[in-house]
């Protein structure tokens, strides 16, 4: 049987403490707290240290678009900075693909950042004097490639993020979002197998916002990257991920799909972050479908349901159904079934 490959990045017992000699006072904190996580970084706040990050444990697989969302101090900017090493974690483990970065050094984490890791900031920092495809292809150019290579993939990249045409145009003359897109090819440059993104979007207008979305979605379902993505907003994180991690004062409260962020909120903090959301069009008919062994004797009229439908189509689909309606995969088979109250009721908005 075949090895199954390591997640793209794992980190255990995550830490980030600010203050001097963090590394120490962090061990006493555990003790005097007998392990408690909460309890020592209440310790370490009567101290005055800042525990930015607190004992986080979460796995990001090949292919999958994590999103880590909290509100301006909730620690989400530290902890990608301590995943990609740009920031010493105080504690905890951190792979790369199954590889210990903690312990790497020096030499090893330069090379895995101009080879392996790509990033972008919400501050993209364009070279003025350089060209859209100088400044796509510098990344190449640090590790020695040809001009005439940097060329050629810095032209790939920008038709990528669709920039055909603007190849020699410098960043003066560009548009905001055209300037967002080159900050992207030129992370995409040297075909980096796992990205990070730091709110790349949240100092761009609503409409211009909308339009990199789907233009980056459009880019991971050709690239399948393994990506962490980092934001404030909840309707980004909807819309981008595969899964969500939800952060506040350092922790990470809750992580799972768009859909179970949604209906199935952890806490108030959680609940507050989607009460404004329209449900029914981030959860899907798979998260309130019934096991068949709850199938009736006799159903209405198949509506055509799918596990993957949105809640809000299935009861477009299903409005005239009082009864309980099949749900059928890909293939035709029969998997589940859902009752048209299941649908309102993952519907209704929270009052209190």
């Amino acid at each position: 049987m075949a090895t199954p490959a390591p997640a793209a990045i794992e980190c255990r017992n995550l830490w980030q403490v600010f203050g001097p000699d963090a590394e120490s006072q962090l061990s006493a904190a555990m003790e005097q707290a007998g392990g408690d996580p909460d309890v020592a970084a209440g310790n370490l706040k009567e101290k005055g240290y800042i525990p930015a990050v607190r004992d986080a444990n979460f796995e990001v697989m090949p292919g999958e678009l994590f999103v880590i969302m909290g509100l301006s101090g909730s620690g989400k900017s530290t902890l990608i900075r301590c995943i990609s090493h740009l920031l010493g974690a105080t504690s905890g483990e951190i792979r790369i693909e199954g590889e210990d970065i903690v312990s790497a050094s020096k030499k090893r984490l330069i090379e895995l950042r101009r080879k392996k890791l790509g990033m972008v900031f919400q501050h993209f920092g364009l070279f003025p004097h350089m060209s859209v495809a100088d400044n796509v292809g510098f990344p190449l150019k640090v590790q020695g490639v040809s001009r005439k290579e940097r060329r050629q993939r810095a032209m790939e990249v920008i038709s990528l993020v669709g920039l055909e045409g603007r190849e020699d145009a410098f960043p003066r003359e560009l548009s905001g979002g055209q300037r967002q897109r080159v900050g992207i090819a030129r992370s995409l440059a040297v075909n980096p197998d796992i990205w990070f993104l730091d709110e790349p979007f949240s100092a761009l207008d609503p409409l211009i916002r909308r339009q990199l979305q789907d233009e980056f979605l459009n880019i991971q379902a050709t690239l399948k990257k393994s990506i962490v993505f980092i934001t404030h907003d909840i309707t980004e994180a909807l819309k981008l991920a595969d899964r969500i991690a939800i952060m506040r004062d350092g922790k990470i409260v809750q992580i799972g799909t768009p859909a179970e962020i949604v209906l199935n909120p952890a806490d108030d903090y959680v609940r507050e972050f989607s009460r404004d959301v329209a449900k029914g069009q981030h959860a899907c008919v798979d998260s309130v479908m019934r096991p068949l062994d709850q199938k009736p004797d006799n159903m209405p009229d198949d509506p055509g349901l799918r596990p993957g439908m949105t809640l809000d189509a299935a009861l477009a689909a299903c409005m005239q159904c009082y009864e309980p309606v099949p749900v059928h995969d890909e293939n035709g088979v029969l998997t589940g079934i859902v009752h048209p109250a299941d649908l309102v009721a993952a519907l209704q908005v929270e009052t209190k």
